[in-house]
C-alpha cells in the first residue's frame, strides 16, 4: 500500500492508505521496527503488508494510532528528540513510500503551525450552521455595509440615477409585445 510520512523533532507521522481494513495486525517495537498486515480495499479484499525498520528508537507507550474506513494514521513518538535524516535505518528509495507534504515541517519552520495529529481532512468538527450564523445566515457579513465610494444606494458614483429598466431583460407588467416575441422554432 501507499505509505506517507512526515516528522517533527519529537514524532513521526505515518499514514497507510488502505480502505476498509479488516483483521489488521500492527506491531511496533521500541527498537523502531514497525509492521502492519491486514486485508482491505474494494472487494475482493487484498492482503497488504508493510515492514519498516525506522532510523531511531520509538516510545511505544506514548505512540498513538487511529484506524478509519479510508486509512490508518500513526503518531510514533521518538525516544530521542531530533530530526532524522531519513525515515528508515537504511536509506533506500521505495516506490510505495512518499513524503506527506500536508504534515511535513522543516527543522527551521515555526512550530505554531503544527497539524492536529488525527485531523487530516480538517473538516471533522466543521459546523456549517455555526458558520452561516456568524455570516448573518447567508445575507452577507454583518456590519459590513456598502463598499467604500459606493454611497448609500450601493451604486458606483455617477450611476445613481440610471434607469436600468430601459435596458431590456425580464418583462414587467407594463412591457408591450414586440414583433420578435413569437414562439421559438422547434430544435432539430
Amino acid at each position: 500500500p501507499l505509505v506517507k510520512w512526515a516528522q517533527r523533532e519529537d514524532k513521526i507521522f505515518l499514514t497507510i492508505e488502505v480502505t476498509d481494513v479488516e483483521g489488521q495486525v500492527i506491531d511496533l517495537q521500541p527498537t523502531g521496527v514497525f509492521s502492519f498486515t491486514g486485508k482491505g480495499g474494494p472487494a475482493p479484499k487484498q492482503t497488504f503488508g508493510v515492514k519498516l525498520e525506522l532510523y531511531g528508537e520509538i516510545d511505544v507507550e506514548a505512540s498513538k494510532r487511529l484506524v478509519n474506513s479510508n486509512r490508518l494514521f500513526f503518531t510514533l513518538i521518538k525516544k530521542d528528540e531530533g530530526y532524522w535524516p531519513h525515515l528508515m535505518k537504511v536509506k533506500t528509495k521505495e516506490h510505495w513510500l512518499k513524503i506527506d507534504f500536508d504534515k511535513w515541517k522543516d527543522e527551521d519552520d515555526d512550530e505554531d503551525e503544527k497539524p492536529d495529529d488525527y485531523n487530516p481532512g480538517g473538516m471533522e468538527n466543521f459546523d456549517m450552521q455555526q458558520m452561516m450564523a456568524q455570516m448573518g445566515a447567508g445575507g452577507g457579513m454583518p456590519g459590513m455595509g456598502g463598499m467604500p465610494g459606493m454611497g448609500g444606494g450601493g451604486m458606483p458614483p455617477g450611476m445613481e440615477g440610471m434607469d436600468f429598466g430601459s435596458m431590456g431583460g425580464a418583462p414587467d407588467e407594463d412591457d408591450q409585445a414586440d414583433s420578435d416575441d413569437g414562439d421559438m422554432p422547434e430544435l432539430e
